[in-house]
């Protein structure tokens, strides 16, 4: 940090990357990178010459810190695109360090891939899952919310932490009549489920998966499939809560068991209840000063999928009633 003729600290920052092939992952092809930098922080003058890189402007601080952080997001061996480089903006915003986020790891995949928070946001709901019994991670598609749980759920079994994981969903009819539909009860509801094996088949694979749920280790089943039990050493993950009546959910919570951890997923904008109340709306007001129980919130910042869909969820929230 230079000094102006006054004495005070002027807005002019430096740093050096240490290497040519760091500097080329950084500034991306054609210095697209840089590009989407600049565009974020406006007013703000980037210099680039050699392996040196000076900030000018009132963001220079932040702007220095978001280049060092991403130094050691490459020499952690990752690699950057323009989407990458915008979660880490917002996270240097939040006053977070995108580095340790971006090298959290909660499980590998079944083909060796490393499975980890992304945002911020998805970091502060894996940490929270880790810290609490039961979790609500609550926001709109493509958050990474079932995706997240089912990953820790997986971390857990390995652990032996949990001697079982236990996955369920409310088989709201959304429009289908349930009665219409083909074979027996499992058969009928498993449309409704079908995110969850998605899911489960990443982690695990396929072939896992079923072995695994095959002898009773990963249980797959609608929610009225668990009133009445108690789940003693299992990781349960409630997802689509948003379709579950008051009712249903305190159904569910009062089924957690010893040594057991509950995560419950919803999107409160994609209620399918006709008219009932969702047992996921003001759920937050009751449970807010029970110790063990944690709520997330993700938003548009979270969304993993195409950028495209980001944008159509901010649109909504913007416009929402």
């Amino acid at each position: 940090m230079s000094l102006n003729a006054s004495g005070d600290a002027a807005l002019t920052a430096t740093t050096f990357v240490p290497n040519t092939h760091l500097m080329s992952g950084l500034l991306g092809a054609r210095d697209e990178h840089l590009r989407v930098i600049e565009r974020a922080f406006p007013a703000s003058k980037i210099r680039v010459q050699g392996n040196r890189i000076s900030v000018e402007g009132p963001d220079a601080a932040g702007v220095l810190r978001l280049f060092d952080e991403l130094v050691l997001v490459l020499e952690a061996g990752q690699v950057l695109d323009a989407t990458k480089i915008a979660r880490t903006i917002d996270m240097v915003a939040d006053d977070l360090r995108p580095s340790e986020v971006l090298k959290h790891e909660v499980v590998r995949g079944a083909k060796g891939k490393a499975i980890r928070p992304t945002t911020a946001g998805q970091k502060r709901y894996t940490d929270a899952i880790d810290n609490s019994i039961v979790t609500f991670g609550i926001g709109p598609a493509g958050t990474g919310k079932s995706y997240l749980a089912v990953a820790q759920a997986v971390q857990a079994l390995h652990r032996r932490q949990v001697q079982r994981i236990v996955l369920t969903r409310p088989a709201v009819e959304a429009g289908e009549n349930l009665g219409f539909l083909p074979g027996d009860l499992m058969a009928k509801v498993d449309p409704y489920l079908r995110p969850l094996y998605d899911a489960l088949y990443d982690m695990v694979g396929p072939e896992g998966a079923q072995r695994l749920i095959a002898n009773g280790t990963i249980e797959v089943a609608p929610l009225a499939f668990m009133r009445g039990r108690t789940l003693n050493d299992s990781f349960i993950i409630l997802d689509e809560a948003q379709n579950t009546t008051p009712e249903q959910m305190k159904m569910f919570l009062t089924r957690i068991g010893q040594n057991s951890k509950a995560v419950v997923t919803g999107d409160v904008t994609q209620i399918d209840l006709n008219g009932k109340r969702s047992g996921l709306v003001q759920l937050e007001k009751m449970l807010q000063n029970v110790d063990g129980v944690s709520f997330i919130f993700l938003n548009a910042k979270d969304v993993v999928r195409h950028r495209i869909v980001a944008d159509i969820v901010a649109a909504y929230e913007e416009h929402a009633p």
